[in-house]
């Protein structure tokens, strides 16, 4: 397996004490769950076969140990219960002497953590399974676990990382004969193309996914693949024709978490032909489902743009409040698009200076991320900011009225008033 290892060199886990040095102060609840998660990991690297044999104490006193600072930790938390959770497991697990019943927990604690936007936190409890578990890791868990791996390493934009993950899921797929997890690792390599750029390629792969997926009749592949072709389209400037294949993936999707990304994509779409009331509902949406810190937080920064598009300074002022206590916890190219539409915003509301300011943090963000295409477009709008000052100043710009194309842009929005308010 590729090693694209998230912990520090030579301290397993590591990444997880990292809260001790973020904006949390010491002794918080931030913190103390960095510190949980750090022992309960470090005991369960104590299932893993190529570990020496153990004093037969030894696990009872640091599973003892880890469980009573597990037990200090907040109550009513959603990570404290992981982690007691996690805790509990491997005591079972060693009891048993079978590793692999922790990797349901390991693989729930995964994916609140990529909820939760603690993408390298996710991917180092990824690896601890695939460590711990060994060869005995089933086929089925061993692929779902790489193709997980490889969505959080897209997501953190190493591409090169992602694509090595994507093709050892999908090679996994072929010797276990898993149509559905080999479209899937395909799925996600189209993916990996429209980070990198690649939108014609990327636009191909999707709509030969799609292609498959309709034959095999499989409903979440197929939703995947429309969402791809979707986001594809809207990328290379054709909106209008990304709308309805991103609302077909929203009608598609078995779960509400793929459901709610799908949203999050129209609104975006929405807002760019035009349609700031269609785009708030279906914003709105995400945001009322709370499904995921990284959907929420993308949906907030949308919905914040939206009221700029409208010129409402109230709704501004209060989605970017709520965007900037999320800040700190939101990956690189989302803190770039967040700063870059604060930018945008505070030059349609005439602060020219903020402005400038925000979007210079937002290039700032980008050049250390290698965030190229971001780094163009900053680039763009930042020599035509002064223009817009003086034009601004001649004659205030109006917001923008919606335009429709077509029927089916017009059904999509129809059925986006009949989500409640």
């Amino acid at each position: 397996m590729s090693q694209a290892s998230g912990r520090e060199q030579g301290l397993p886990h590591a990444v997880f004490l990292r809260r001790l040095t973020g904006p949390a102060r010491e002794g918080s609840f931030e913190t103390r769950l960095g510190q949980g998660a750090f022992l309960a990991l470090r005991l369960v690297d104590l299932l893993a076969p190529d570990r020496q044999p153990l004093h037969p104490d030894a696990f009872r006193y640091q599973h003892a140990a880890t469980e009573r600072f597990c037990e200090e930790l907040p109550a009513e938390c959603a990570e404290t219960a992981h982690l007691e959770g996690l805790v509990a497991t491997a005591a079972d697990a060693a009891r048993a002497k079978d590793a692999p019943l922790v990797i349901p927990s390991l693989l729930a604690y995964a994916h609140h953590l990529e909820d939760r936007l603690k993408l390298e936190e996710a991917f180092d409890v990824l690896e601890t399974l695939l460590r711990v578990g060994g060869d005995r890791v089933s086929a089925a868990d061993a692929i779902t676990t790489r193709l997980r791996m490889a969505r959080v390493r897209r997501k953190l934009n190493e591409f090169d990382l992602a694509d090595d993950l994507y093709a050892e899921a999908g090679a996994l797929a072929a010797r276990a004969n898993d149509g559905h997890a080999a479209l899937l690792s395909r799925i996600g390599a189209a993916s990996v193309l429209w980070g990198r750029g690649n939108l014609t390629g990327a636009e191909q792969a999707y709509w030969a996914c799609l292609a498959d997926a309709r034959h095999a009749r499989d409903q979440d592949a197929e939703g995947r693949a429309e969402h791809g072709v979707g986001v594809v389209l809207f990328a290379r400037g054709q909106p209008d024709l990304g709308v309805p294949h991103l609302w077909r993936a929203f009608q598609l999707y078995l779960d509400d978490s793929s459901r709610v990304r799908a949203l999050s994509d129209l609104g975006v779409a929405l807002l760019t032909i035009g349609d700031a009331v269609a785009a708030e509902r279906a914003l709105s949406e995400v945001v009322r489902r709370g499904s995921g810190d990284d959907h929420t937080a993308n949906a907030m920064v949308e919905l914040m743009h939206c009221a700029s598009y409208r010129r409402d300074r109230v709704r501004f002022a209060s989605w970017r409040k709520q965007c900037e206590a999320r800040v700190h916890d939101m990956p690189p190219n989302m803190r770039t698009d967040f700063y870059l539409k604060e930018g945008i915003g505070q030059a349609r509301f005439g602060h020219f200076r903020r402005a400038a300011a925000s979007m210079r943090r937002a290039q700032e963000i980008a050049s250390a991320h290698g965030l190229h295409e971001f780094e163009f477009r900053i680039e763009r709008i930042l020599a035509g900011l002064g223009e817009c000052e003086r034009e601004t100043a001649r004659e205030p710009q109006a917001a923008m009225e919606p335009v429709f194309q077509t029927d089916e842009l017009r059904e999509v929005a129809e059925s986006l008033a009949q989500f409640p308010d």
